[in-house]
């Protein structure tokens, strides 16, 4: 079974979607999702407190500056824009592809566990993730 899970950014930071991929499994197996672009990334993280995702969003920014930054000066791909090389740093950091295990048509998530983009650009981007879920019963 397979399916593709689009979601619109406005920018940097994380984006959950967890219930959209909670909605489509069924029975008992895995789940893998996979982020179709170069410059954002996949997270299982906490969904209870959004300042962890602010935190996570400030600490790749002091990882992986702008493009602007002194200290990437060493960067060559710079001609789509100062944010382009930096995101697909973070996106070379991070995961691109997930596998969740399913029991029962239940994502076997923690109590404080979401599904999230990590988008890595400044403008708004339509992400595209393909999903595809293994029935093992």
């Amino acid at each position: 079974m397979h399916n593709t899970f689009e979601i619109k950014t406005n920018g940097p930071g994380l984006y959950e979607f967890t219930e959209a991929v909670r909605s489509w499994v069924i029975g008992t197996g895995v789940v893998t999702l996979f982020v179709q672009h170069t410059s954002c990334s996949l997270l299982v993280q906490e969904n209870a407190d959004p300042e962890v995702q602010t935190d996570l969003r400030n600490l790749f920014e002091r990882l992986v500056p702008p493009s602007t930054d002194p200290s990437m000066r060493y960067l060559t791909h710079t001609y789509e824009g100062p944010d382009d090389m930096p995101a697909h740093i973070k996106a070379a950091l991070l995961p691109v592809s997930l596998s969740i295990p399913v029991i029962e048509g239940r994502l076997a998530l923690g109590t404080w566990q979401g599904i999230y983009l990590f988008e890595h650009r400044n403008r708004p981007h339509l992400r595209s993730i393909a999903g595809c879920m293994q029935n093992t019963a």
